[in-house]
């Protein structure tokens, strides 16, 4: 145990406490012959390493009251202190997944005197552009008729305003469409070939959303009759077989467990993103193309405040991805929000809206990104099979540039 290593947590300790208490669980133990408490310090978002580079010694110092038992941070211990006394972790830009562009982008919008909704459409917009993972953008996710469509909102978290598009065709910059339904209507969501004309008339070009790759991907489920397919209760057996399909005069109210279907992480995917200006100003927004060979008129949790994303600069924002079927029937941005309002901290606020979704969806495929008001921030995954750990990035003063973060599902 090295003495001053020891010093430096106990100066920093009373400010992290006092500010971040529900951010260091303490867990009380109990020996046969003394008394300790264990400090478990989960400071992802908070030091410039990553915790798999941490390296953790456990000692005991006669100094410290009640003969407690300290974990000594070896490696960044420096950077403990500099985060406990001050430093600015504001502005701050998180996004889902390891899409290290568009949070750059944001970023730099932001430093360039952008406002937060500015940052928020860029750096979505930026992953429409470079169509990331194929689940963003143009050219992927083709529906059960081979067409691309696209899903996005944002939202203002100082009006509470939100701009929503689903369905959208045949406009690439969904994000921009989105954001244009606030900027000029007075309604908050627009769909499918409506959705469209509205964004031609905001001057957005009209452009094939299909590429070569998507109409491979098409050809190719096709000749795996149709599988896998989001139909069921119907005939032909659509686990089977390719449609169109009529229901069936008996049917089960059992769903297919995500345990038998393939899991695939690219099959749900968006990329939602938040941002907290310097003054505390909070947005959020989120893109995508949707569930891989969606039938045709699907909308998912994306597009959907509450769902996909929610922001309130007096308590926070969150930002999910995953099974949007499943996930929007649980509002986890909403709630995670409101979680963080209560005073928990964002990674407690994160677990806590995946461990309501488990317990009626166990395998059900899905992460959320939280961040409160004052730039702390967390993450949280449903582990099953394929998926264990949940990538996202982040950029604060702190960490100096976009980072990728892991967290290890639940």
């Amino acid at each position: 145990m090295l003495t001053s290593e020891c010093a430096a947590l106990q100066r920093t300790l009373p400010g992290l406490l006092s500010t971040h208490a529900s951010f260091l669980p303490l867990v009380t133990r109990s020996g046969r012959n003394r008394k300790a408490i264990g400090i478990r310090l989960s400071l992802r978002g908070r030091l410039p390493v990553q915790p798999s580079s941490w390296v953790l010694a456990m000692g005991r110092d006669s100094r410290c009251r009640e003969c407690c038992w300290f974990l000594v941070l070896l490696h960044g211990v420096q950077g403990l202190a500099a985060a406990s006394a001050g430093a600015p972790q504001l502005p701050l830009v998180i996004n889902t997944w390891a899409f290290k562009n568009a949070n750059e982008i944001a970023w730099n919008t932001l430093q360039a005197g952008g406002s937060e909704l500015d940052a928020v459409e860029k750096g979505c917009g930026q992953c429409e552009i470079e169509q990331c993972d194929g689940s963003v953008g143009y050219g992927g996710s083709p529906d059960e008729h081979g067409e691309t469509t696209l899903d996005a909102m944002i939202m203002d978290g100082n009006t509470m305003q939100v701009g929503a598009v689903a369905d959208l065709r045949r406009i690439k910059n969904a994000i921009g469409v989105a954001r244009k339904v606030i900027e000029h209507t007075k309604h908050t969501f627009l769909v499918g070939e409506s959705a469209s004309l509205f964004a031609e008339s905001m001057g957005f070009p009209s452009e094939d959303l299909t590429t070569q790759n998507s109409v491979s991907m098409y050809i190719k489920w096709l000749s795996q009759n149709c599988q896998p397919n989001f139909w069921k209760n119907v005939t032909p057996d659509a686990s089977k077989s390719c449609g169109p399909y009529n229901q069936t005069a008996e049917f089960s109210k059992k769903e297919q467990s995500a345990s038998v279907r393939r899991i695939e992480v690219h099959n749900h995917d968006t990329i939602g993103m938040i941002v907290i200006g310097q003054s505390g100003n909070i947005a959020a927004g989120t893109s995508t193309n949707g569930a891989n060979h969606k039938i045709q008129g699907r909308v998912g949790d994306s597009p959907i405040a509450g769902a996909g994303a929610y922001a309130d600069t007096t308590a926070g924002a969150a930002a999910a991805t995953g099974n949007g079927d499943i996930m929007m029937r649980f509002l986890p941005s909403y709630q995670a929000v409101e979680y963080m309002r209560l005073g928990l901290d964002p990674t407690m606020a994160c677990q806590k809206v995946i461990s309501r979704i488990q317990k009626y969806h166990p395998y059900f495929f899905g992460a959320v990104i939280c961040a409160n008001t004052s730039g702390s921030y967390g993450a949280a995954c449903n582990r099953v099979p394929g998926f264990t750990q949940f990538h996202f990035m982040a950029s604060n003063p702190i960490l100096k540039q976009p980072s990728e973060q892991i967290v290890d599902c639940i």
